[in-house]
């Protein structure tokens, strides 16, 4: 079934890589493309995956004068996915707030039947048929012709796992074209609020010793249909920079 769900998520991805670039949306001490606070989810767009019938829900809480996204999912899986796209190479810095409330006691990160995760933010680069090599235009073409538009060239996934593993880059069981990037890890900081900042250049280049396609936007999931889990979890903000 998760074959199936990565390469949908793969065909369906293009809904937001064909959208423009956003445009320079907050100014503050650093140069910032976008930052959303989650004051609504108008910048999001939900997606639903073929034959997973209960889906994760997206919702904003409103704590004082600080909302957030809370992301609850008991054995199901959806996704929500930014609308926008940006350049990875002017802006290569990510940094986001998240907290996750319980993790997945059957959770095994390496196979299929455990490739469930309380949250990750992924990274969608989008495919560039110009610079394909053979075998991927001949891939990418039949993906073409299935779902009417190229799916994403490759993706990070910075994830919260349920149990620590022994590297923290390594390939999704389904695809070697989506790499999962560990920044945390079992059950010592739920609960807890914890910020992130990565590089996305350096952490691609590190997971597919190359440079990245320009382009890429943004999606977010909290999944639980392999293993029949539940879980809560939630990100404050998350912001794109230089």
């Amino acid at each position: 079934m998760r074959y199936c769900l990565q390469r949908y998520i793969l065909g369906l991805f293009f809904l937001m890589m064909g959208m423009a670039a956003a445009a320079p949306a907050f100014a503050g001490e650093r140069e910032a493309l976008l930052k959303e606070n989650f004051h609504d989810l108008k910048n999001w767009s939900p997606l639903f995956f073929p034959k997973i019938p209960r889906h994760t829900t997206y919702t904003i809480v409103t704590n004082g004068a600080d909302p957030y996204l809370k992301a609850e999912s008991e054995a199901s899986a959806s996704a929500i996915v930014y609308k926008n796209t940006f350049s990875v190479y002017e802006y290569p810095r990510l940094t986001w707030k998240w907290k996750v409330d319980s993790v997945y006691k059957l959770a095994s990160q390496r196979v299929k039947t455990g490739d469930d995760y309380p949250l990750r933010v992924y990274i969608l680069f989008k495919y560039d048929p110009q610079k394909a090599g053979v075998l991927d235009k001949i891939l990418y073409e039949s993906l073409r012709l299935i779902y009417g538009e190229y799916p994403p060239h490759s993706s990070l996934n910075y994830a919260w796992a349920s149990k620590p593993e022994k590297e923290a880059i390594f390939p999704s069981p389904y695809t070697d074209k989506l790499k999962m990037v560990l920044l945390e890890a079992g059950t010592a900081k739920l609960g807890q609020w914890v910020v992130e900042d990565v590089n996305i250049l350096e952490d691609y280049r590190k997971s597919f010793g190359k440079n990245p396609p320009a382009i890429a936007s943004l999606a977010i999931m909290n999944d639980s249909d392999n293993t029949g889990g539940k879980a809560t979890s939630n990100i404050g903000f998350i912001e794109v920079y230089k």
